[in-house]
């Protein structure tokens, strides 16, 4: 009888434990029901409030837009509601065309932070660096509003004119900015030849890029002779703001035979996602330096930190932007959209570039040109031998290295021209020489 008993209690115990155990997640979620249904009762009376006594009549679909674009940029700077008008101008301007000032934008402690000025756009030209503050347009603070309405200030007809009042590191008072409104067409990928060493330029990363940039390189190699006439290749990622997280892909692919080329983890595991590279690489492992600074970021540092993560390039210039976030575009009634960050980049190594960004392997500043810094070259181009009267000639030097020495002399001089116009540049192209010159000797040996 006492063993039926213990047992009897002994199911009783069980079924109060396991009644518990249930109940107070279900209470705690009914609780936070509940307080999220008052919350939305007291959103619905004030904006009822707002209709009914309100100084002037009010656009109940503006108010409540602007409830919503509030509540997603309370989240990040890079979360906001998009109006159908808004949400077609992103559409646009992942296509690589659209109207403006050419300005790549964030919000900082509300104000209004250049990530960067866009290649040939009036921003560009008007001189606005990575890194400046914008406190006023036209005279109107932009302190207090978001982001979205702070571009909408500086948006216009082409042609137009906007003045846009700058805050800058190392200048006491803030300045005054006139531009004029142009439509911006961009061209994602610029590919030159300096020397023996090829130049990608990558503006922004819209549907264009991985293309314009395999097509410019292939038509480069092509005027080279070869692949074995070039030292390789400098990838110029500096004031690109990111873009498309395919086309970061497909350009880190680009010169990656294998292995990841970044990962996204969200909330839920189940979202998270990782990039691998494919065979194939378009400069067939050529040295390969690539240039970043402070306007580099999202997309630009995700391409940079998988090449320097597998040791495909060398990274130089300045620390990057660190916007490691992924933004998921969601499409809602009405054309509208609601761009919501959903997740966080990692290189392969699996460091997160949130608030961090990519470190140089090695840390180039550009400096700004002396006035005299053109004197002080020509001065020191003087001081050869060959430069002295009456110096004895080399009566050992054949023709044809004599003809090798002269344009090695050409390559020299081109080089510290470029280090006067652009001396991270020059600097990146010193760093491929070496490396091609280092490579040619292993292959001798």
């Amino acid at each position: 009888m006492k063993k039926y008993l213990l047992s009897a209690l002994g199911g009783t115990a069980l079924g109060l434990l396991v009644t518990t155990q249930f109940a107070a997640p279900l209470l705690a979620q009914e609780e936070g029901n509940q307080t999220l249904y008052e919350q939305l009762d007291l959103f619905g009376t004030i904006l009822e409030r707002i209709r009914a006594n309100y100084v002037e009549e009010v656009d109940e679909k503006q108010l409540i837009e602007a409830a919503i674009n509030g509540m997603l940029t309370s989240l990040d700077p890079h979360s906001s509601y998009l109006s159908a008008d808004d949400a077609a101008d992103m559409r646009v301007q992942t296509r690589g065309s659209f109207g403006g000032l050419g300005l790549e934008v964030t919000q900082e402690d509300g104000w209004v932070k250049v990530v960067s000025p866009m290649d040939g756009t009036p921003a560009d030209v008007a001189g606005l660096q990575a890194g400046d503050f914008i406190t006023a347009v036209d005279g109107q603070s932009v302190m207090g509003l978001v982001l979205d309405d702070a571009v909408e200030l500086m948006r216009g007809p082409v042609g137009s004119e906007v003045t846009v009042t700058i805050a800058r590191e190392g200048r006491s008072e803030a300045f005054d900015v006139t531009l004029v409104r142009d439509t911006i067409r961009l061209t994602a990928a610029r590919v030159r030849t300096e020397g023996r060493s090829i130049v990608v330029r990558l503006t922004t990363f819209s549907d264009q890029t991985y293309d314009n940039m395999a097509a410019g390189i292939a038509e480069q190699l092509e005027a080279a002779g070869g692949i074995d006439n070039v030292d390789g290749v400098v990838l110029d990622l500096r004031n690109n703001p990111g873009g498309l997280l395919n086309q970061a892909i497909y350009v880190s692919d680009a010169f990656l035979e294998t292995g990841e080329v970044v990962s996204t983890r969200g909330r839920d595991p189940v979202e998270s996602d990782r990039y691998n590279a494919t065979p194939g690489d378009l400069i067939d492992g050529k040295p390969l330096v690539v240039l970043i600074n402070g306007g580099s970021a999202s997309a630009s540092e995700i391409v940079a930190g998988a090449l320097q993560d597998h040791g495909r390039a060398i990274v130089v210039g300045t620390q990057s932007f660190g916007k490691g976030s992924v933004q998921t575009l969601m499409p809602l009634d009405g054309d509208a959209a609601m761009r919501l960050t959903t997740a966080l980049y990692y290189t392969p190594s699996g460091r997160s570039i949130q608030a961090v960004g990519i470190s140089p392997d090695i840390i180039v500043e550009q400096p700004q040109p002396s006035p005299d810094a053109e004197e002080t070259a020509a001065a020191g181009a003087l001081r050869t031998e060959a430069s002295l009267r009456g110096s004895l000639n080399n009566p050992n030097l054949s023709d044809d290295e004599r003809e090798h020495l002269e344009e090695q002399r050409a390559r020299a001089e081109a080089t510290a021209a470029l280090r006067q116009q652009d001396y991270q540049m020059a600097y990146a192209i010193d760093i491929l020489t070496g490396l091609s010159a280092m490579n040619v000797q292993r292959g001798a040996q």
